[in-house]
């Protein structure tokens, strides 16, 4: 019998990395883990739990202003980058020993390494130049922001990494993408005091999203003082004499800012990684190529998360690395269920979604019924903030499934969570009706629209 220094050894120390690495070694298995930077991965150290952080912080001067219409009476205010940047260094430090500790106390090895393939059953440890087996191997790199090489002076320009870790807060930022990084990000600084303008090629931010809740998000944003520039892209980056960077735009001229940050997607994090010498597939973008139970075309080969460009999401990483566990050491293959995914972009306001957008069930069902309201929150009637929520249900009329909820409005990603329950166990507009409203909360609109807005029959609305 073939003898590995592993049973199983673990390339990231990432969401899925350590969620796959702590549940086999938890089982027993002879379990190693490399990673070259901190655990946790992009969400835990530079992705949504900072990002969420910065959220709330930039939240706080509108609360100030809000205030007055309740009856409070705020002092002076003012904000201290440098404290934010500390106070969120420090939970970030909490929550990677909270990853260590999970690892350590499931008899997971730690490995403060970069570690690259060398076979299908073997991996180089870079840091001393040893070789180690192992009888089966995770990847689980994640992937990295994209730098957009092609574009002049891409050197100049930061991305969500360095966001996180600026020397001082710049007075003015131009960012570059329509996602939802980009737009969490504008709003974050908007909402923190800077000049913010947001420049995308697109004609609406939030490509995949209804569009209904693109155009509310898109006026929102713009009420607040935030500049979108769509249907239009950045094509130099250069210092300027005044010490800020000059960026030639194909439509709006040159454009005079601090920073300049690009939100122009993320790649797999796959070069460099020996995957060549192991005879693992990728595809165009440089992911690893997986079946749906996340092994290679290597059999003794698995890849979980981002790397794969499946579902670039943390709870989906957790999830496929949970399957591969079912599937590898407990004789239940399980593949990971990537339908109806809630999500939620951290803008201001939030937007929750799960399921179809209005305009792709159009195109899937011969009729669907479209429950759409929009009103003023109750919170706003005081403070006199003129924001509206929008609420939309999407049904296919066939059935009376709810196949898409969309929110735009506070709490919306708390709310799509436990949408996502409801659409999951294939809830009809009738068991929506049927539930009693909580009244008053915004939510209660979900359960109190009656009767279509309007419907779309073979893809025109009548």
């Amino acid at each position: 019998m073939t003898q590995f220094d592993y049973d199983l050894f673990v390339i990231g120390g990432g969401s899925g990395g350590v969620r796959s690495a702590r549940l086999a070694a938890a089982m027993g298995k002879k379990v190693a883990i490399a990673e070259e930077y901190r655990f946790g991965g992009t969400c835990v150290i530079r992705g949504c739990v900072p990002k969420k952080l910065f959220v709330y912080a930039s939240q706080f001067h509108e609360h100030f202003e809000d205030a007055a219409g309740f009856g409070w009476t705020v002092g002076e205010s003012r904000f201290d980058w440098h404290a934010l940047v500390a106070a969120k260094d420090k939970e970030i430090d909490r929550l990677e020993g909270l990853y260590r500790k999970g690892l350590e106390g499931a008899g997971a090895e730690i490995l403060h390494t970069r570690a690259e393939l060398t076979g299908p059953h073997s991996v180089r440890l870079v840091a001393t130049g040893k070789e180690v087996t192992a009888e089966r191997i995770v990847i689980a790199v994640g992937g990295a922001p994209n730098p957009h090489a092609s574009l002049p002076g891409h050197e100049l320009c930061i991305s969500s990494n360095e966001a996180f870790h600026l020397d001082k807060l710049p007075r003015s930022i131009l960012i570059a993408g329509g996602g939802y990084i980009a737009v969490e990000f504008a709003n974050i600084f908007h909402g923190l005091g800077v000049e913010t303008t947001l420049i995308y090629r697109g004609t609406e931010i939030l490509s995949r999203f209804d569009q209904d809740i693109r155009r509310g998000l898109h006026e929102a944003m713009e009420a607040k003082g935030i500049r979108i520039l769509c249907q239009d892209h950045i094509q130099k980056v250069e210092n300027s004499p005044a010490g800020s960077l000059a960026v030639e735009t194909m439509k709006n001229g040159v454009l005079v800012v601090e920073t300049v940050m690009l939100a122009l997607g993320r790649d797999p994090n796959t070069t460099g990684l020996g995957l060549e010498a192991a005879g693992v597939e990728v595809n165009e973008r440089g992911a690893v190529v997986v079946d749906r139970y996340s092994r290679t075309n290597v059999p003794s080969i698995f890849a979980l998360g981002d790397v794969t460009d499946r579902v670039q999401l943390t709870p989906v990483a957790i999830h496929e690395a949970m399957c591969f566990i079912e599937t590898e050491y407990k004789n239940n293959p399980t593949s990971p269920d990537h339908d109806l995914i809630a999500t939620a972009v951290f803008s201001q306001p939030e937007v929750g979604t799960v399921g179809l957008s209005e305009e792709q069930a159009a195109k899937k069902f011969d009729e669907i019924e479209v429950y759409r309201a929009q009103f003023r929150p109750m919170k706003a009637t005081l403070s006199g903030r003129a924001e509206r929520m929008i609420m939309k249900l999407i049904v296919n009329a066939a059935d009376r499934k709810v196949v898409g909820a969309h929110i735009l409005g506070h709490d919306a990603g708390e709310m799509a969570q436990l949408l996502g329950i409801t659409l999951k166990a294939g809830c009809t507009k009738d068991d929506f009706d049927r539930t009693m409203a909580v009244h008053p909360t915004a939510a209660e609109e979900l359960v109190t629209m009656y009767n279509p807005t309007y419907r779309v029959r073979n893809g025109e609305r009548v």
